[in-house]
């Protein structure tokens, strides 16, 4: 990092260098990673809620026409406070040193034209693409921490900051893309989630409950699936999805673990990266659908759950 470079924010290419590279490395299929467990069949636990049977093609909303959105993260809140609503849309460009940048727009058309109503600067910088708005706060890791930290999207400014004990940062635990992706959050039909991995988990995903307004953690699960060896992953109904590769078009949803039975079982649903560069993958439940960054495109995936 360079002395001064927290003055504007800009473009810095060694980020990328770093991201870059990891697309260089030979991926190994996450099933040679997996342990053999008793595998559990996941039950939903809420009403409308099922197990993930299909992804659909993805749908374009948007393109990133600078460099800084090669790598991103946009969403919508599942359930938003006045004066926001469900259509409100939210995006970061997040390659560079000092980003600090959420855009929002009043709908996703908005988006589209690339107009946004309103820019926030975050009062700290933000890491990588994990970030979640949920329930009026914009959920992130500040750059270079162990921590998550909320930002009120009507206050503007930052309400609770918690670290994530033994949680590894800055590249010690990424998804198989790299990009510093060592803390992920997701949000389900239940709440408020954070995926990440530890020493102690030896590099397996543990996915901790996060209170949304203390950032508490209530429950933290550790299951078997290497962090390294998945491209990404989102959480639907208490269950941990895995995404198989980042690059390869037609990539699968390898794995789940049910958080209600402790369980992993292998899958393969296929899923498509259209652009050859997916570096955020999240699942949205008041639209059933998963929104996803690729290589400079925000796109959407309808899914089908079984019915249970």
């Amino acid at each position: 990092r360079k002395p001064g470079s927290a003055a504007a924010p800009r473009w810095d290419p060694q980020p990328l260098t770093f991201q870059e590279l990891q697309s260089e490395r030979t991926e190994v299929p996450a099933s040679q990673l997996l342990e053999e467990t008793a595998l559990g069949r996941p039950r939903g636990e809420d009403s409308g809620c099922g197990e993930l049977v299909w992804v659909g093609e993805p749908v374009v909303f948007g393109r990133a026409e600078s460099i800084a959105g090669k790598y991103g993260v946009w969403m919508k809140d599942p359930e938003p406070v006045a004066p926001f609503t469900r259509e409100t849309t939210w995006r970061v460009d997040t390659v560079g040193t000092e980003v600090r940048q959420l855009f929002q727009y009043e709908a996703a058309e908005q988006l589209a034209q690339g107009y946004p109503a309103k820019v926030h600067i975050l009062p700290q910088p933000l890491e990588s693409t994990g970030a979640v708005v949920y329930r009026g706060g914009l959920f992130f890791q500040p750059r270079g921490s162990r921590a998550v930290a909320r930002y009120d999207l009507r206050g503007e400014a930052v309400t609770a900051e918690r670290e994530i004990p033994e949680a590894g940062f800055h590249g010690q635990y990424p998804y198989a893309w790299g990009g510093y992706t060592d803390i992920d959050l997701a949000v389900d039909e239940t709440g408020l989630w954070v995926i990440y991995s530890t020493d102690k988990a030896r590099g397996a995903i543990v996915l901790s409950k996060l209170d949304p307004e203390s950032l508490q953690i209530r429950r933290t699960w550790e299951t078997n699936i290497r962090k390294r060896g998945v491209a990404n992953s989102f959480i639907i109904c208490g269950t941990l999805y895995t995404v198989s590769s980042y690059s390869a078009p037609n990539a699968t949803i390898n794995f789940a673990y049910n958080t209600a039975t402790g369980t992993s079982r292998a899958l393969s649903i296929p899923f498509k990266n259209r652009f050859r560069y997916l570096s955020m993958v999240d699942y949205n439940p008041a639209e059933r659908q998963l929104f996803a960054w690729d290589s400079f495109n925000m796109v959407t995936y309808p899914i089908r759950l079984s019915q249970m």
